[in-house]
């Protein structure tokens, strides 16, 4: 089930939403519109590798826009930080942004219950169009939860994006391949 905008402002009051910065007009019938902060981040190199940490470099998106090219993928960041104690938050593109030809996660539209941070975009673009600091970029859903939850994302030892960002963050799968299993 799928909160509904005075279920999320419910949730807000009772602190098992935080969405920091909250502005009700970006509240829609059953999600919240987040925007794309003014920092982007390209990978240092051109070949990725998984078992290792691939570093970037973070630029800021200049006042009169940054254009975005098919061959790259663009880590970017929600201005918004969001705490979710109670529900899974879903993050999806709107769909003006995706009639631009731009996707903005790959994968990792799904977060965890206790997911505390901004949300990192994995942005890229099926043509060259661009793109500017503030603008609508997706829309968060809550999810109701069945069950008791064991242990948040927040609380887990192993979670590997809790450090809170206002820069998006690179891929932390290097660190699967610990000691601990062998590689």
């Amino acid at each position: 089930m799928i909160l509904s905008d005075s279920k999320i402002l419910e949730e807000l009051k009772r602190k098992t939403i935080v969405i920091e910065p909250f502005q009700k007009d970006c509240l829609g019938a059953n999600s919240y519109d987040v925007h794309l902060a003014k920092y982007l981040a390209l990978y240092d190199d051109e070949i990725l590798d998984a078992r290792k940490h691939n570093h970037v470099h973070h630029f800021e998106i200049p006042s009169d826009g940054y254009i975005l090219v098919p061959s790259k993928l663009y880590l970017g960041v929600t201005e918004e930080y969001t705490e979710s104690h109670a529900h899974v938050p879903f993050l999806e593109g709107k769909s003006s942004v995706g009639r631009l030809g731009i996707d903005i996660h790959a994968t990792a539209g799904k977060g965890d219950v206790g997911f505390c941070n901004t949300w990192t975009l994995e942005i890229s673009v099926k043509q060259p169009v661009k793109i500017y600091a503030g603008m609508p970029i997706g829309q968060l859903i809550f999810f109701v939860v069945s069950g008791e939850i064991l242990t948040p994302y927040s609380k887990k030892k192993s979670a590997k994006y809790n450090k809170r960002t206002t820069k998006p963050m690179e891929s932390m799968m290097w660190k699967n391949f610990s000691k601990e299993r062998g590689a």
